[in-house]
């Protein structure tokens, strides 16, 4: 390990069978949980013959539960005179006299202690040198509600919460086949961090499979908080601004994914859930885009395309144009430009890195202040900072015009990640424009372009299908096609069971086919 290094290993504990002795199993798992107030040693004395021992943690346990489902049982189970005391827990199992779900009897003190802090109460009695594990973990947890990052007008509005059983559930209501597998592992070597991977099997390439999970298993830290920990640790390009890895609140989003042979990477304790392989047009579609008739889908679509550019190459577009390129203007507008720069003291530039500097903080201001303070601090302080600067002769009228404008266009974006790339290289893109005019916005766009050709998701192409060019799988692109000519999954993900919606569903020809 290098000098300075210094990575503390969670529970490692070595492994040490459970001695007969109930008294020295006490004192070796007190001493693991010395100064851990939150677990609780309940010792439980049976008509002073029978010793057992409870061990969970205060919290993570429904204590309701364990009164009525473990405790009255082993009280009553112990008035049979048939039971064998050395194979106590094993005939409460036969049985069946415990109402406790995923029972295990184990005989090593680490899983002893990884079982008992993932929520599960741990029985050892008197002579025995198995315990019994049993699952009663219930903890507080945020109802379902509404998703905050992706409100749609029409759609579900059941959003993902930071119970990872609650996350699970609102997937397989979506989707009840037996070919969408879920398979738990835990991240993190202190947090122990439960993690599912969800995908449909039969429809998700292997290959794609086997990579998501080596990089999981990969990953060697203290702590995973969050699903924004793992993006970073599997994401094919970290030095890039662009999102590699989709995520989202929405459950129909990712049962939308898993359908087309994405795979889903839920973590517990956050409500983002994270989609792989992605590309940019993921990003860019709403899940609205699917639940509205296909020709308003279609046209909204198409002004968010528009919108992206315009929150991207506007200010660049007016400061080249207006520096190095004033011929490109009609001379109406160009002099009305000029009239109100009269008196501004700055080159162009200069003021419109100032006016997207003050925008950015005063979006960012609203997002970090209470809500009801925020939308008001951002409005107000727009309005009266704008109307200020231009009265002051700091910035001119046209410049506060086109910043207002990029800003309101870059919210048209459903992603706020990818609206957040875009939002930091506006910024060198404005530089370029400074310096070389029209040619450096030309480079900026082209040096932009090869970065997201060469741009891969898990091997996938950033801008599949575009580019590669898949014909067959560009009406969801650009536009949406209706539904029923979508009929085939994307190439790009799918080897085998391509045919998602069978043949001669237009609704047209079936009027005909019924005169």
């Amino acid at each position: 390990m290098a000098k300075g290094e210094n990575i503390h290993r969670n529970d490692a504990l070595p492994e040490q069978q459970l001695n007969p002795s109930l008294y020295q199993n006490e004192a070796y798992l007190k001493e693991i949980f010395q100064n851990c107030s939150d677990v609780v040693f309940r010792p439980l004395h049976i008509e002073g013959r029978m010793h057992v021992l409870i061990i969970y943690v205060n919290g993570l346990v429904d204590t309701k539960g364990l009164e009525e489902m473990l405790l009255q049982p082993i009280l009553t189970a112990w008035h049979n005179p048939e039971l064998d005391k050395l194979s106590y827990f094993k005939e409460l199992i036969a049985q069946q006299a415990l109402a406790i779900r995923q029972t295990a009897l184990v005989n090593d003190i680490s899983q002893i202690v990884k079982g008992v802090l993932n929520g599960q109460i741990a029985l050892l009695t008197e002579g025995e040198t198995e315990a019994l594990l049993g699952n009663m973990c219930e903890y507080e947890k945020r109802p379902i509600g509404e998703p905050g990052t992706e409100s749609v007008v029409r759609g579900p509005r059941e959003g993902f919460t930071e119970s990872i059983s609650t996350n699970i559930t609102l997937i397989r209501r979506r989707m009840r086949s037996s070919k969408l597998k879920f398979e738990m592992t835990t991240v993190g070597e202190m947090s122990q961090t439960g993690m599912s991977i969800a995908y449909i099997e039969g429809i998700v390439k292997p290959g794609i499979l086997q990579e998501v999970r080596k990089r999981i298993n990969g990953i060697k830290t203290d702590a995973i908080l969050d699903s924004g920990y793992i993006e970073e640790f599997i994401e094919d390009t970290p030095h890039s601004p662009f999102p590699l890895v989709q995520n989202t609140e929405r459950p129909d989003v990712v049962v939308a994914s898993l359908l087309e042979g994405r795979i889903a990477i839920m973590v517990d304790g956050t409500p983002f859930v994270l989609i792989v392989p992605m590309t940019i047009w993921s990003a860019i579609h709403a899940a609205e885009d699917y639940y509205e008739h296909f020709i308003y889908t279609s046209g909204i679509r198409l002004l968010r395309f528009i919108l992206l550019s315009v929150s991207f190459l506007l200010p660049s577009l007016y400061v080249a144009t207006s520096t190095f390129h004033p011929q490109l203007i009609p001379e109406a507008l160009l002099l009305t430009i000029a009239a109100a720069r009269e008196n501004v003291p700055f080159p162009t530039v200069v003021e419109t890195l100032l006016m997207e500097v003050i925008f950015e903080a005063l979006r960012e201001a609203g997002i970090r202040l209470p809500k009801p303070v925020g939308s008001a601090v951002s409005m107000v302080g727009g309005l009266v900072l704008g109307e200020s600067a231009v009265r002051a002769g700091i910035v001119s009228a046209p410049t506060v015009i086109v910043v207002a404008f990029t800003g309101i266009a870059s919210f048209s974006l459903p992603r706020y990640n990818l609206g957040l790339a875009f939002r930091l290289l506006r910024f060198p893109l404005l530089l370029l424009a400074g310096s070389l005019g029209i040619y450096g916005v030309g480079f900026g766009v082209i040096a932009l372009i090869i970065h997201l050709v060469n741009l891969t998701s898990f091997g996938v192409p950033y801008l599949a299908p575009v580019a590669p060019n898949l014909s067959s799988n560009m009406k969801d692109i650009f536009i949406r096609m209706p539904r029923w000519t979508m009929n085939k999954r994307p190439a790009f993900l799918v080897d085998e069971n391509m045919v998602r919606t069978p043949a001669g569903q237009d609704p047209a020809q079936n009027k005909e086919s019924r005169k």
